[in-house]
């Protein structure tokens, strides 16, 4: 089973706040103590971590839930419950994060790189925070908001200076592996590459992360083969080495390989095109085609040194080139507010935390707690949005989970 995981799914889950306690004062000769319930704590945040130690998705394939930790409920005595802990997932350089429409909403590019996947509940405000001069023993606290969670999908695209592109058997492999430590596997058949390798190539002082991309067939582009599963990673190389195979033992020449190459790099994404890039013919100790382009052998080293020093060159414009600060790009959802839905049995539905949140009380069957809530939605406009959504005397209106009636004067009960 393959090590390298390039595609994966994640389901992140913030922690739950805790709930606000209910308690008042109970001490000798204070026969009417005032409220002294405690805040709950806050949930744990979920946040994805660019994590140069980590090569792959891998972890996520079998094991796709990621959760932080509940906030604890407050006590009586004032005291506050503690925060849940937030959880640090860590996910390799260049992992791209969608939503399940799609929508890309984070790019973790380099090592550091960190986005805020999931929040945490709010606690639940203790009764103490009720209290004002018209409520005097409030009997009401605030439950703890449920943490945010969602799925998303992960795309790795690999981070690498070079990336070699050629048809099958073409000898990238090879050439990575006599320029790098890389080992990728190497045997004279076409596609013993299945998986992308990266290997850092040094020479004359500086260095490059070269990317060895599983071979390219005709079509690739649409997705034959493996195309967009290689072709991805490609996108955030900076030079492009193509490698044309002059030992083709299906006679192709060099400048139709090259020709079929570029083709499906344009079909992929016509940027690539634009890019810096270089092409020679490899296995130039057994070629049998003509070429008049720059020639290598990964056998016998020939023309290597020439080549590794132009590839740094152009790396090194290409790095130079690159605008300070644009590695991280981060995606936010505007701030949800507060809206009417119609639901399919008629009723209607107020969505948005803050108008969930106002109903979420421990004990909501009390006076004080009715008019808390009551001039809560008022103040968030929820009355006029019912009234404009065509909300009538004695329709049902529900709110996170609890069903009130909607009375005309813009009040529910």
């Amino acid at each position: 089973m393959s090590s390298f995981v390039d595609e994966a799914q994640l389901h992140v889950r913030g922690g739950d706040g805790g709930a606000g306690a209910v308690s008042f004062r109970r001490e000798a000769h204070v026969p009417r103590g005032g409220p002294d319930g405690g805040d709950g704590g806050k949930g744990g945040d979920v946040w994805l971590v660019a994590d140069h130690n980590v090569a792959s998705l891998l972890a996520f394939r079998d094991h796709p839930h990621r959760r932080a930790t509940n906030g604890a409920h407050g006590q009586g005595a004032g005291r506050h419950g503690a925060n849940g802990t937030d959880i640090r997932v860590a996910v390799p350089e260049g992992t791209t994060v969608k939503d399940r429409e799609g929508a890309v909403v984070a790019d973790l590019v380099h090592a550091g790189d960190a986005w805020l996947a999931s929040h945490g509940g709010r606690g639940g405000r203790g009764n103490a925070r009720f209290l004002t001069n018209r409520r005097r023993a409030p009997s009401f606290a605030e439950q703890g908001e449920p943490g945010e969670e969602r799925w998303l999908d992960l795309e790795l695209r690999l981070m690498a200076d070079v990336a070699l592109v050629g048809l099958p058997n073409a000898g990238k492999s090879t050439f990575i592996s006599r320029i790098s430590a890389a080992k990728p596997k190497i045997a004279d058949y076409p596609f013993t590459t299945l998986e992308p390798h990266l290997g850092v190539a040094r020479f004359d002082g500086g260095e490059l992360v070269v990317a060895d991309i599983p071979g390219l067939i005709e079509g690739a582009a649409e997705g034959r083969g493996l195309g967009h599963q290689f072709l991805r990673h490609v996108e955030r190389a900076r030079v492009l080495l193509m490698l044309v195979d002059l030992a083709d033992v299906e006679e192709r020449a060099p400048a139709e390989q090259e020709r079929v190459l570029l083709d499906e790099l344009r079909r992929h994404k016509p940027e690539l095109l634009d890019r810096p890039r270089v092409t020679v013919g490899t296995k130039a100790d057994v070629a049998v085609l003509p070429w008049e382009g720059q020639r290598v052998s990964a056998v016998t080293g020939e023309g290597l040194r020439p080549l590794l020093g132009q590839l740094l060159a152009l790396v090194e414009q290409a790095r130079a080139a690159q605008p300070v600060g644009d590695s991280f790009v981060l995606h936010e959802p505007l701030a949800e507010g507060v809206r009417v839905e119609r639901e399919p049995d008629a009723s209607f539905r107020v969505v948005g935390r803050s108008a969930e949140r106002a109903v979420a009380l421990s004990d909501i069957t009390t006076a004080d707690a009715q008019e808390y809530v009551r001039r809560r939605l008022q103040r968030l406009g929820v009355d006029r949005a019912l009234e404009r959504a065509g909300a009538r005397e004695g329709d049902t209106v529900r709110i996170g989970s609890m069903e009130f009636e909607y009375q005309p004067e813009g009040t529910l009960r």
